[in-house]
């Protein structure tokens, strides 16, 4: 009788988790929607203004691109993940969706991490962890060395009394970009490092699992982060061709490059950042003359169609996953048949006769 309470109640709690989950997900669509700072008003003014249906095509681009951007970041983390378990790409594309509705409502798209914890057993969240960390790390690598040159394009172009300073700094930001791509490549340096540190043995066993990462792996990993960032570069210029923004097409993506080079150094929820992303959108294209309202449609619609739907798309595959299962605190649940593999010492390399 015991046991039977115990996993009633461990389906209560895993009910509980995902009805929490949804209810945070949807509040926060709808507050950037409907609420006081919402963009949904700017983008129907905007659209209202359109001369006709000739920039429809622009929007059309825009939403065929998405399955594109996040089919990247998925086959990215899939590759990184290999040397230690090799998953599926339909269940690591539903562990990304489900970390994509987590994101919206924790600082710094933490809850990204949680998604992926979903797509994998139990035993393989440190290893999920790991390899999300070197994909994040190999796009911010890219979104700083494009946003960089992006901003000193900007700058260069609408601020030229402090012309001086950008070319100042312009060498030593690229000085410390090549810094870090070559300790990004080298990144198993931190696992050598790790082992003379007098560290917990779970988190020194996390640090040497970088050990398994060679260049050849970070170069392609990084491959891809760089078509992910074009994708989605292309998808705001889109946006901004719908609405009506008119500006050269060097200029906008520069100041595009400069909008998601601010936006990383903002510590918040993508949902509460929008705000905030807005006001960076105006700083970087605002120079091309009142178009304050189409460029805030544009920022919003992006918002919308990069992390909305597929968040919907998340809340949808957190419903059919176990939570608890999948983070490793459920009582007597059955072992999955897909983990019944064989596991490679020492780090757990997980080889599937099919996937």
């Amino acid at each position: 009788m015991q046991k039977v309470w115990k996993k009633r109640g461990a389906v209560l709690i895993n009910w509980l988790l995902k009805g929490t989950i949804a209810a945070l997900l949807l509040f926060t669509i709808y507050e950037q929607a409907f609420g006081e700072e919402g963009g949904l008003g700017a983008a129907r003014r905007a659209v209202e203004a359109l001369p006709g249906m000739e920039n429809w095509p622009w929007l059309a681009v825009a939403f065929l691109l998405l399955p594109v951007n996040w089919s990247l970041e998925t086959q990215k983390w899939r590759y990184l993940l290999f040397p230690f378990y090799r998953l599926s790409f339909g269940r690591a594309f539903s562990g990304i969706m489900a970390g994509v509705s987590l994101s919206l409502f924790t600082p710094n798209r933490v809850g990204e991490y949680g998604g992926r914890l979903l797509a994998v057993p139990s035993r393989y969240n440190g290893h999920a962890v790991v390899s999300a960390l070197v994909g994040n790390l190999a796009q911010l690598l890219v979104l700083i060395g494009a946003g960089l040159v992006g901003a000193l394009y900007v700058g260069g172009l609408y601020f030229r009394e402090m012309r001086l300073l950008f070319d100042s700094f312009w060498w030593l930001a690229m000085a410390l970009l090549i810094l870090i791509y070559l300790l990004f490549f080298n990144i198993r340096w931190l696992g050598a490092a790790a082992g003379a540190l007098p560290l917990p043995r779970k988190a020194l066993r996390l640090v040497l699992m970088l050990n398994r990462y060679r260049p050849r792996r970070l170069g392609v990993a990084l491959g891809l982060a760089a078509m992910r960032y074009g994708v989605y570069c292309f998808q705001y210029f889109c946006l901004l061709s719908f609405f009506g923004v008119e500006a050269p097409a060097g200029a906008a993506l520069a100041g595009i490059a400069t909008i998601f080079l601010i936006q990383a150094s903002i510590p918040l929820p993508p949902a509460l950042g929008l705000l905030a992303r807005g006001e960076a959108a105006l700083l970087a294209l605002g120079p091309h003359g009142g178009q304050e309202v189409a460029i805030l449609a544009a920022t919003f619609a992006l918002f919308i169609i990069n992390l909305c739907l597929p968040a919907l798309v998340g809340m949808a595959a957190i419903f059919k996953i176990n939570v608890l299962k999948s983070l490793g605190y459920e009582i007597e649940v059955a072992q999955d048949e897909r983990d019944r593999h064989y596991v490679d010492a020492p780090y757990g390399v997980h080889r599937p006769g099919k996937d």
